[in-house]
């Protein structure tokens, strides 16, 4: 265990206990169902408010606990640590919550941030779009200011939380030949006469996770639902990164971590040739390799943690962090299936569910290939 999980104190690990008691009882017994459906109920939604683990770092004064950031770190590292991919929490609360907190007015917060925190509105933010992954500058959706309202027009894809958003704050572009500074952020209402969604797209994994394509036919979107200042959007997106990138970061380690733990109970129980399989070589040397790697990761995410926590994550070492960890994942958790064997292959297996579910890791957020430009251009 690594020295910097010392910043965890009482009230935290009193939080993660109860968190793990609320999955067990509310999350897990119905995730095979939602992953059918391809979105989480509602009802869930609500539990997870009332029990108080939405928006948990949001000021009191708009619905919050006011906790720090460590608080969202286990939500994170528990959720992972059942692979209940299909919870939007996070994006939620630690994504979108933000962005309100930061660049919205006073009467955007008062509305929405305590809405977002009792679960009755369901936020998500709109970057990709089917012609602009990574590359943020190349977005076309485009939103023209006429009198007291802008007028929206585009498509969003991949959107997690989208089918059941009730709001999306949408990147779009306020001066299309200005680049990247011409990009603002709106914040769209769903009931907006001209936004329509897609069903639930079908994807490798992440089956319980409602993601979903966005239409804007000609929405009008009050001016006063701007965050920040016009065409600063880019700016403000670079300035939230870090700690997103960071989010991914954590989820895969203790996503890792977990699969692990599920493969070294499978290589002591699976016999073959007359032994447990864990007393082969072969496999006492994989089990070794993956923990030393992980090992690796965990010191590197928790003093990772630990800058943000002092305000000093750069967007560099968070870029890192998502690439080393996500690519490690995917590392561990291809050597976890074929230790499992046949089993490795059955979506009952919690490994086979959490290697579909990780593939992505490396592809949102920003590519690792992006990451690795990013930290290359700092050298």
């Amino acid at each position: 265990m690594a020295l910097t999980r010392s910043l965890f104190n009482d009230d935290h690990e009193q939080y993660r206990d109860a968190l793990r008691r609320f999955l067990d009882k509310e999350v897990v017994p119905h995730h095979a169902r939602w992953e059918d459906q391809q979105y989480v109920d509602r009802e869930a939604w609500l539990k997870a408010a009332q029990a108080g683990f939405l928006c948990g770092t949001m000021p009191e004064a708009y619905g919050g606990a006011g906790g720090d950031k460590l608080f969202s770190v286990v939500l994170m590292e528990e959720i992972a640590r059942i692979n209940a991919t299909g919870l939007g929490w996070s994006l939620h609360s630690e994504i979108v919550a933000p962005y309100l907190l930061h660049y919205g007015t006073e009467a955007i917060k008062a509305k929405y941030l305590p809405a977002m925190a009792r679960g009755e509105m369901i936020g998500a933010i709109a970057m990709t779009e089917p012609s602009a992954g990574s590359d943020l500058q190349g977005i076309r959706t485009t939103a023209v200011l006429e009198g007291d309202h802008y007028r929206l027009n585009g498509s969003k894809t991949f959107i997690t939380n989208g089918y059941l958003s009730d709001f999306v704050i949408v990147v779009a572009k306020t001066k299309p030949d200005a680049g990247a500074k011409g990009t603002s952020l709106l914040l769209v209402d769903a009931h907006l006469a001209g936004f329509t969604k897609g069903k639930p797209l079908k994807k490798a994994g992440l089956k319980a996770q409602d993601t979903c394509e966005l239409f804007f036919d000609n929405v009008m979107v009050p001016a006063g639902n701007l965050l920040g200042g016009e065409n600063q959007g880019f700016i403000y997106l670079m300035q939230e990164l870090p700690w997103e990138r960071l989010q991914i970061a954590i989820s895969g380690l203790a996503c890792a971590e977990a699969a692990l733990a599920h493969t070294v109970t499978y290589a002591h129980d699976r016999h073959a040739f007359g032994q447990e399989i864990a007393k082969f070589q072969n496999i006492k040397f994989q089990l070794a390799d993956m923990k030393t790697e992980i090992q690796v990761g965990r010191v590197f995410v928790d003093r990772c943690i630990e800058s943000l926590m002092k305000g000093e994550l750069d967007a560099v070492t968070a870029s890192m962090a998502k690439a080393w960890c996500t690519d490690m994942q995917c590392k561990v958790l291809d050597t976890c299936v074929q230790i499992h064997g046949g089993y490795g292959y059955m979506w009952e297996t919690f490994v086979t569910r959490a290697w579909a579910d990780a593939r992505v890791q490396r592809i949102y957020g920003g590519t690792n290939e992006i990451m690795k430009e990013l930290i290359g251009r700092s050298l």
